[in-house]
């Protein structure tokens, strides 16, 4: 199974866990991504991140009460962006290569589902910046702005 946009303006719909795991490198506990609801390639993103209690950070983040940290929140984002850029043709490992002006408005806790979105903003070559939000229940949890770099378009050869 292989994913790529039939047209590099199409959008696609509906990728699976799965698909999404041909894309990025990410695996477990790392993956984030449940599901992409839709992209346009190197433009914008809708992904799906369910909150669960056994998920690996609520042991220690905090045993009182557990509440999602925020670079997981913001790993997520990145990795939604990521999918954005590389379906644009971009290099399957993307980094995060900055996080500007992030803000967190409410508490994220086990049981909540996330709707990540990632538009495009501003970029160069190798480097592409993405407007992000999560949202629980229509309400913004978290937004900014994030970079995400290509490395072999940076550092041709040496990835």
């Amino acid at each position: 199974m292989t994913v790529t946009a039939p047209d590099p303006a199409a959008t696609m719909t509906d990728l699976s866990h799965d698909q999404v795991r041909e894309l990025i490198p990410h695996r477990w506990p790392m993956l984030l991504l449940d599901r992409v609801e839709r992209v346009e390639p190197g433009v914008k993103g809708v992904a799906i991140k369910n909150v669960a209690g056994t998920e690996l950070w609520f042991q220690g983040h905090f045993p009182e009460r557990a509440i999602l940290p925020g670079i997981v929140v913001i790993e997520a984002l990145a990795q939604l962006a990521g999918v954005v850029f590389v379906l644009k043709g971009a290099s399957r490992i993307s980094y995060l290569a900055g996080v500007k002006s992030m803000r967190f408005r409410r508490p994220i806790v086990p049981g909540d589902q996330l709707v990540l979105s990632a538009d495009r903003s501003a970029g160069t070559p190798g480097y592409a910046e993405f407007r992000v939000a999560a949202r629980v229940n229509g309400q913004v949890a978290a937004d900014g702005l994030i970079t995400i770099a290509d490395p072999s378009a940076i550092n041709p050869g040496k990835v």
